[in-house]
């Protein structure tokens, strides 16, 4: 009984002492640390208070592509596109009228106008060429019972049986006699850059090239012998 007593007691002492670094310590604390790392050598930093990059399966950092450059608007590709110009050149006034009509209703994006050769000018207020004389004497009687007197009808000349309803030196000034005309019932009057001395019109439009074929096309179908070539 008294051995075991004493082995207690032994027990105890060499426990107190162990805790208290009585039997001694070694001269680096650490040196058991650093003992169990697995491989020490391939700790790196990676960060140092910023948020590290994602990885990949192969434990490389992903590179951020940089970002794009924006595409020009399409407006600078569609205002620098190629344009067209054609002109049509000795039409009868008729024929003009049809022709203006026809690319400002199914063309508006061509800008049309005429094409003064320096000896005319002004704006004519007319009725189209009647089928014959006694059409156009007929036409001129009807306008007399409207009130109407200052007219002639066009004898010669690719306007031939055409009533003229006047000449204005601008265009406001046909639109205004025009607007007046039409107040008496005069419903068959048209206002046209008046023609040259042979009686015809020339005309313009310049618009974009990828629709020259289509215009073409269109008015070959509407004019009796469209004479046109690319302007000057």
């Amino acid at each position: 009984m008294k051995i075991l007593v004493f082995l207690l007691v032994l027990a105890n002492l060499l426990l107190y002492a162990f805790s208290n670094d009585y039997l001694g310590k070694p001269e680096r604390p650490d040196a058991e640390r650093m003992a169990r790392q697995v491989l020490p050598e391939r700790v790196r930093i990676v960060s140092r208070g910023e948020e590290p990059p994602l990885t990949t399966a192969n434990e490389r950092p992903e590179e951020i592509a940089p970002p794009v450059a924006a595409s020009e608007p399409e407006t600078a590709a569609v205002s620098s596109a190629a344009r067209v110009c054609l002109l049509w050149e000795q039409l009868p006034a008729a024929e003009a009228d049809r022709l203006g009509s026809l690319l400002g209703t199914r063309f508006p994006v061509f800008t049309v106008k005429r094409v003064d050769g320096g000896e005319n000018g002004g704006w004519w207020i007319y009725i189209p060429p009647l089928a014959n004389k006694a059409e156009a004497d007929k036409k001129a009687g009807e306008l007399r019972q409207l009130g109407v007197t200052d007219y002639f009808v066009v004898q010669e000349g690719p306007n031939r049986f055409a009533v003229s309803l006047g000449i204005f030196s601008s265009e406001k000034g046909g639109q205004d006699r025009l607007a007046e005309l039409k107040n008496k019932g005069v419903r068959s009057a048209r206002l046209m850059p008046r023609p040259g001395k042979d009686g015809t019109i020339s005309l313009q439009a310049e618009g974009p090239a990828a629709d020259r074929a289509t215009l073409l096309s269109a008015v070959n179908g509407g004019l009796a012998k469209p004479l046109v070539r690319d302007c000057p």
